[in-house]
């Protein structure tokens, strides 16, 4: 009765830590998608426009990252 006890217990974590690596990796592709989606729609805009933001082309990319991901690189 034990063993089935420690297998199950051990099949569960086992199960539980690939569910949180699945919703880890869910997590970094959608904070990825945001990234290159607000890096893309930035540099569509013309250099009036990003002008108008305060922005410069060389900006862009820390822009995205922290869009994304909450801090500037």
């Amino acid at each position: 009765m034990a063993y089935v006890t420690q297998f199950t217990t051990a099949h569960v974590r086992g199960e539980s830590r690939i569910m949180g690596l699945i919703a880890d990796l869910r997590d970094a592709w959608a904070r990825h998608r945001v990234y290159r989606n607000t890096l893309n729609e930035l540099q569509d805009l013309s250099v009036r426009e990003l002008d108008d933001l305060g922005l410069n082309r060389s900006m862009l990319k820390s822009v995205a990252h922290e869009a994304a991901y909450g801090s500037a690189k």
